[in-house]
């Protein structure tokens, strides 16, 4: 875990982030509230674009909870079945469906709380819906903004939650809707795992990783 960065730098190293990209945005194809939520809880320990693959075709059948209710939890798994963990995701996907009709009127709801109430939504899953759906500054840590806001020292924490709590502290408001998104898309194209693109870094006379590759 690297040191804290101050202001000024964190300040720098997303504008320099709006620079490289001035509209980010997530990789996971949807049309609506709905099928943003499913995608997202498909994505867990899976590819964005393993899931766009599956989704392309279920979600031109099934965009809405009443829809994918129709279709039920066999018909799920037959769309979904290259998806890591997709008989235990099918079957979070019709019990959440089931819970929009019931308890929602069918929509999706806007609060953290009525969004980690459902089943296979975790936190994660509830800040991207947020944030990309009702367009709010939620910080959805996954494992790349994980690595990179420890990495940089943006916002370095030893858990998911105090990296979330580091972002929302350190990053300046005007950054906060797409921050996640940039920070994303850094770690999954430039500061990835196992070897960091640093000479084509944009923030790396800023970075406080030791380890930076030439």
């Amino acid at each position: 875990m690297s040191a804290q960065l101050d202001y000024h730098a964190i300040r720098t190293c997303f504008e320099r982030f709006r620079a490289e990209r001035p509209e980010p945005k997530g990789e996971l194809e949807h049309v609506n509230a709905y099928t943003l939520l499913v995608a997202v809880a498909l994505s867990a320990q899976a590819t964005d674009k393993g899931v766009n693959k599956a989704t392309r075709e279920l979600f031109s059948i099934a965009d809405s909870p009443q829809k994918m209710l129709a279709l039920g939890e066999d018909g799920l798994v037959e769309h979904i079945r290259t998806i890591g963990l997709y008989r235990n995701k099918a079957r979070n996907v019709i019990k959440l469906s089931r819970i929009l009709v019931d308890d929602y009127g069918g929509e999706v709801p806007s609060s953290r709380a009525a969004l980690s109430s459902l089943p296979g939504v975790g936190r994660k899953t509830a800040n991207v819906v947020l944030n990309m759906w009702w367009r709010q500054p939620a910080m959805a840590v996954d494992t790349h903004v994980f690595r990179v806001a420890n990495r940089t020292g943006i916002a370095p924490g030893r858990d998911v939650l105090a990296v979330e709590r580091a972002l929302e502290d350190n990053i300046p408001a005007d950054f906060a809707l797409h921050a996640h998104h940039w920070l994303i898309l850094h770690g999954r194209y430039t500061c990835m795992a196992r070897k960091p693109a640093c000479g084509t870094c944009v923030i790396r006379d800023l970075c406080r990783y030791e380890d930076k590759t030439t």
